[in-house]
């Protein structure tokens, strides 16, 4: 994120109008410094970014972040937005030779160094774009890392959406929520891949980046579920754009730019396009204590500033490739990066380092064959192809520079895989290094078996087998332990065992086990409205809930039958409605409630059903199917 904030107020008043001023200084500066020789040129290096989650016994994310990383006491680890998250960077390397396998060894190094600090904790560390089993209950600030910038970052960017996110994100299922902070962006994490380039060739490649996004994400999806929806190949784009944005809905056709964005045009001569109308289009969230430094000043004398506000504040606009500006240790040499943030995290390291390759090799690949790319595509194909990615995998169309459109597949395996490969050879990567990674792209797309494949392949074959949190948990237990192997996603098996020894780990909270399609009742509504829903659906009781979903009622089969035997008359019938007879001191629960708790409710309060509620909104209900094969595992595990 460039600098670290110790304090900082929200963009307001004077503080505010300080950074800006020093923002300004940073613009100039990098201008004037872009004239020189001090920003490194003729040499392309890359680097990654890990994300990972933290998982507890019962594969459930973990907060235990803090606590790992005291054990480990390792520099390249560092803090997240959710306390069940990690980061760690590896060391960036000069592209060539044996770059790739150097970035997959320390890759794996640092991962395993973290597995052992976790298994202090009884956890583990997981590689996945969206954890399967992750619950909206987990993403409340109550897990958010205590770090001044995050708390600024979910204070600001909520004051400036006014009212609570909404996410809605159409797939094979369907998602439509509201939450009331930016912890929905923690169920996300990605495998950040960086590629410095030289000043006078960042605007060609940058396009390039753009252009390429599309079909390199196409054969890399690996986050298809959210809360047990199939939603998108993809999820996390979707997920992530609206996770934190600020734009509210309204009556006016003015074209607002979200600051998780693709970009709006191509790049014509420089990098400081991109950051001026960063610059231009997006408030300052922070107004961040800064050092003293005046960059000016800095390069006056022979160094390099470091550029401390307008790093602060690319940092908070989140472009899928994001221009990066870097200084050495030293404070002599400057360098510009582009950072690739679509690719999601996992299925393993070998699949991560095998999509980074790919990428690298378009971008060199792309540069030989075409020199500028926006002479041959339109920018708002390349959108286009990004968005189709994100949404459909490889089987998405995309359209190249030939004006054709075809599956992703199809232009992969006839057109890119090999330009892919010519720029590693180009770029003198090691030849056992191309053949390694470049194979693994090409049988992932041969195959059409990516992460995202694999994970929704397995679903549908299991998810009849067990409720909704054993199918979750088991196909969250076989990505890790095929990830602990390194095999590649296109070789994994797709048949799991849904087994039951595991239950209490499986059935831990009443949020993996209850029932969410729902059929209610509105207060207003007649009471034999309410006896045919019964009789239509085989059900013994309906909740009864508001316009916004509140719980206000319970109406049951046994109150009906008494409704219907003390009433004289039908028009005395037709006259009760559902608000004048239901249940009103209504027993409920939260997601979160564990399911045993839950069974010692129902048996104390002798309860046919529980409403599930969480913050006063109806979410879910345990009935007494679900009672009844919680009792039969529970029965289960005593015999055994």
């Amino acid at each position: 994120m460039g600098v670290e904030v110790k304090q900082g107020k929200k963009g307001a008043g004077k503080e505010r109008q300080a950074f800006m001023r020093r923002l300004l200084q940073d613009v100039r500066a990098l201008e004037k410094l872009l004239q020189t020789d001090r920003v490194e040129r003729g040499v392309r290096r890359i680097g990654a970014e890990q994300e990972l989650f933290i998982l507890d016994s019962s594969l459930r994310p973990a907060p235990l972040a803090t606590e790992i990383l005291h054990t480990l006491n390792e520099p390249l680890y560092e803090h997240e937005l959710g306390l069940y998250n990690l980061e760690f960077s590896v060391d960036p390397v000069i592209f060539g030779g044996h770059a790739l396998s150097t970035v997959e060894e320390q890759l794996c190094s640092l991962w395993k160094k973290g597995q052992h600090a976790a298994q202090k904790h009884h956890a583990h560390l997981m590689m996945t774009g969206i954890l399967p089993t992750i619950e909206k209950s987990d993403l409340g600030l109550h897990n958010q890392t205590p770090n001044p910038r995050y708390r600024l970052l979910n204070d600001t960017l909520s004051e400036l959406r006014g009212e609570d996110y909404e996410i809605n994100i159409r797939g094979t299922d369907e998602m439509l929520l509201r939450h009331d902070d930016v912890m929905l962006e923690s169920a996300n994490t990605s495998f950040q891949v960086h590629f410095q380039v030289s000043p006078e060739e960042f605007a060609k490649l940058y396009n390039i980046a753009q252009a390429v996004c599309g079909p390199v994400l196409a054969a890399a999806t690996n986050s298809p579920l959210l809360f047990g929806k199939r939603l998108w190949k993809e999820t996390r784009i979707a997920l992530f754009q609206q996770s934190v944005d600020t734009r509210q809905s309204g009556r006016y056709l003015r074209e607002i730019q979200p600051r998780v964005s693709f970009g709006s045009r191509w790049v014509q001569e420089s990098i400081l396009e991109i950051f001026r109308e960063d610059i231009a289009r997006f408030k300052v969230l922070f107004a961040v204590e800064l050092d003293a430094e005046d960059p000016i000043d800095t390069i006056e004398r022979g160094l390099c500033p470091n550029l401390g506000a307008l790093r602060m504040h690319n940092s908070t606009v989140y472009r899928w490739n994001r221009p990066c500006y870097g200084v050495d240790s030293e404070g002599k040499l400057a360098h510009l990066r582009i950072e690739n943030r679509v690719l999601p995290s996992g299925p393993t390291p070998l699949d991560e380092v095998a999509n980074a390759a790919f990428w690298f090799g378009l971008m060199s690949g792309v540069l030989e064959e075409y020199g500028d790319i926006t002479t041959k595509m339109d920018f708002d194909v390349a959108r286009a192809n990004f968005i189709h990615a994100a949404q459909n995998g490889l089987d998405a169309p995309m359209t190249w520079v030939d004006g054709k459109t075809r599956t992703a597949q199809n232009l992969l395996l006839e057109r890119l895989i090999p330009l892919a490969r010519e720029g590693l050879q180009e770029s003198k990567i090691d030849h056992d290094d191309i053949e390694r990674y470049m194979n693994v792209i090409e049988q992932r797309v041969q195959k059409l078996k990516t992460g995202a494949d694999w994970i929704l392949n397995t679903f549908q074959q299991v998810k009849s087998k067990g409720n909704r949190g054993e199918v979750l948990s088991h196909i969250t237990s076989s990505i890790l332990q095929n990830q602990h192997q390194n095999i590649p996603v296109h070789t994994w098996p797709e048949e799991i065992n849904i087994k039951k020894e595991n239950w209490k780990d499986n059935h831990l909270r009443v949020g993996q086990y209850m029932s969410r399609d729902l059929i209610t009742l509105e207060k207003d509504e007649p009471i034999e409205f309410a006896a045919s829903l019964m009789t239509w659906h085989h059900v013994h009781w309906l909740p009864v809930e508001d316009h916004e979903h509140n719980l206000v009622g319970l109406i049951t089969h046994d109150l009906i039958l008494k409704i219907f035997a003390n009433t004289q008359s039908k028009q005395e019938l037709e006259e009760i409605i559902v608000s004048e007879v239901m249940l009103t001191d209504v027993v409920s629960i939260p997601p979160s409630t564990t399911t045993t708790e839950a069974l010692q409710i129902m048996q104390d309060h002798k309860l046919p059903c529980l409403p599930v509620v969480e913050q006063g909104k109806l979410v879910g209900l345990l009935t007494e199917r679900d009672i009844m094969e919680l009792a039969k595992d529970l029965l289960e595990d005593k015999l055994s």
